[in-house]
């Protein structure tokens, strides 16, 4: 009597562990994990099912952040060369916006460095101004401050050129104070 009392406790036992494990939620939203083909489900699921028990958060890839991160180069690769095309409208999406922001870039002449990187952050109001000057975020090290100044006030006289930017009244709205970050690459080649 005892033997089938321990064996039922038992396979109780495992059974609630292996639910628990079953439908414990990925603590790391949107995180990849690695696959395999014995896995009984897909690893980042596109879809929901009234069967699977517990949550279903499906993964959804966005075309942009919603930190709003954009990297300009100085040379644009041949696919990426599409993306730098002036708009020739009033800017009425994101990528609207980083086409507007990506021709607006043009790099120092004088006291240029090959690779250099740099990264600012700042806040568009509605009207298309700028809230404030462009925060310094990120410098390549070893840098001198001369380069780094140029470099700075390459990306502020950019800026100031392309101001104010002829927003819709959606896009400035949902725009309107949220901070964007640019990292600027110069990938000339300037010494040849």
């Amino acid at each position: 009597m005892w033997r089938i009392i321990l064996v039922f406790l038992l396979l109780t036992i495992s059974t609630i562990a292996a639910d628990a494990q079953r439908r414990q939620i990925n603590p790391i939203p949107f995180a990849h994990e690695p696959c395999s083909v014995l896995d009984y489900r897909p690893c980042t699921p596109y879809y929901c099912s009234p069967l699977e028990p517990g949550p279903c958060i499906p993964e959804i890839d966005y075309p942009y952040g919603q930190n709003l991160q954009l990297t300009i180069e100085s040379v644009p690769s041949e696919a990426d060369r599409a993306k730098y095309q002036k708009p020739d409208h009033d800017l009425d999406t994101i990528g609207d916006l980083f086409a507007e922001l990506r021709t607006c870039w043009s790099p120092p002449a004088d006291n240029a460095r090959a690779g250099m990187q740099m990264a600012v952050r700042f806040s568009f109001n509605k009207a298309g101004g700028l809230i404030g000057p462009p925060r310094l975020t990120f410098a390549t090290a070893g840098v001198p401050a001369a380069t780094r100044t140029t470099y700075l006030d390459a990306i502020n006289s950019s800026l100031k050129a392309c101001l104010p930017l002829k927003f819709t009244s959606g896009l400035g709205g949902a725009l309107a104070g949220r901070p964007i970050a640019i990292r600027y690459v110069d990938n000339r080649e300037l010494g040849k």
